[in-house]
C-alpha cells in the first residue's frame, strides 16, 4: 500500500461519512509529524460527534476547524485560521470531500436544489481552493523536490461517476439525482481547470471517486463499506505523481470516462 506521507492535511466535509473516516484512517497511520485539520459545518453540533469523540483519541494530531462549503465567509475565515497553524511549511493536502446530494429530473427539480446544489459542490470548492492556495503554494516550494505528489501539494476534489457525462445515463433511471450529477458535472469541469491553473506552481489536483459507498449520501444499498472506500482511496492518493494530474479515477486506481 501507498502511504500517504504528508504532514498537513485538511479535509472538508470530516464530521461524518467519508470525511470521518478518512480522518480515522489517517490520525491512526504511524507519521509522526502529521497534522490533520478536520473541517465541518457546526464543530459543536449533535452532528459532529464523533469527530470530537476522534479528536479525543488523538488531541495532539486532529484539529477541528469551522468551514461552510455554502459560506464564503466561513471559507474565508478558515483559511485564515489554518495558515496561521501550518506554520513556514504551509498545507500538503486539501481534500475537497464536503458535498450534498438532491434528487430529482428535468420535471422535478428545484430551483431551489439546483442553486444549493451548485453553491455546495462547485462555488465551495471554487473558492476553497482559492483561498487555500497560498499555503499550498507555500508548501510546493518548501518540499524543495521537483514534480507532483500528494506528500509536497495537492489538491483531491472527491467526486462520482454520477458526475460523468459517459458514466451517468445508463444509472440515471436507478439514480434520478439531476440536480446532484449536473453539480458534480460542474465540479468535475472545476478539477480540470484547477488542475491547469496549479501546474505551474508543481501543485497536483485530479478527481477522485470513491465508490458507491454506505453513507448518509450513498444510502443503505450501497455495496461498499467506508472503512474499504477509504483504503482504496488513500493507496491511490499516496501513489498519485504528475501522470495523473488532472485526471480522474476511482478509490481502485482504475480511470474513469469524463
Amino acid at each position: 500500500m501507498a502511504a500517504v506521507k504528508a504532514c498537513k492535511i485538511l479535509i472538508t466535509g470530516a464530521n461524518r461519512g467519508l470525511g470521518l473516516e478518512i480522518v480515522k484512517q489517517l490520525s491512526e497511520d504511524s507519521c509522526q509529524k502529521r497534522h490533520i485539520y478536520a473541517t465541518c459545518r457546526d464543530p459543536d453540533g449533535p452532528k459532529s460527534e464523533a469527530l470530537r469523540e476522534l479528536v479525543k483519541k488523538h488531541p495532539s494530531v486532529i484539529t477541528i476547524i469551522r468551514l461552510d462549503a455554502d459560506d464564503p465567509c466561513s471559507i474565508k475565515e478558515s483559511a485564515k485560521k489554518v495558515g496561521s497553524l501550518v506554520g513556514e511549511n504551509g498545507l500538503n493536502l486539501l481534500v475537497n470531500n464536503a458535498g450534498i446530494v438532491a434528487n430529482g429530473t428535468i420535471q422535478t427539480s428545484s430551483v431551489e436544489d439546483m442553486k444549493n446544489t451548485f453553491n455546495t459542490n462547485v462555488i465551495g470548492p471554487l473558492l476553497i481552493i482559492r483561498e487555500y492556495l497560498p499555503i499550498l503554494k507555500t508548501a510546493a516550494k518548501f518540499s524543495g523536490t521537483p514534480g507532483m505528489s500528494c506528500n509536497k501539494a495537492a489538491v483531491i476534489n472527491i467526486s462520482t461517476v454520477a458526475g460523468s457525462m459517459t458514466r451517468m445515463p445508463s444509472i440515471y433511471n436507478q439514480f434520478p439525482t439531476l440536480p446532484y450529477a449536473v453539480s458534480k458535472a460542474g465540479f468535475n469541469m472545476l478539477s480540470v481547470l484547477a488542475a491547469e491553473e496549479l501546474k505551474t506552481d508543481e501543485i497536483l489536483c485530479m478527481a477522485l471517486h470513491p465508490g458507491w459507498v454506505k453513507t448518509d449520501l450513498g444510502g443503505e444499498e450501497a455495496a461498499l463499506e467506508p472503512k474499504d472506500s477509504v483504503e482504496g482511496m488513500l493507496r491511490v492518493i499516496g501513489s498519485l505523481t504528475e501522470k495523473q494530474h488532472g485526471g480522474f479515477m476511482d478509490y481502485t486506481g482504475e480511470t474513469v470516462t469524463w
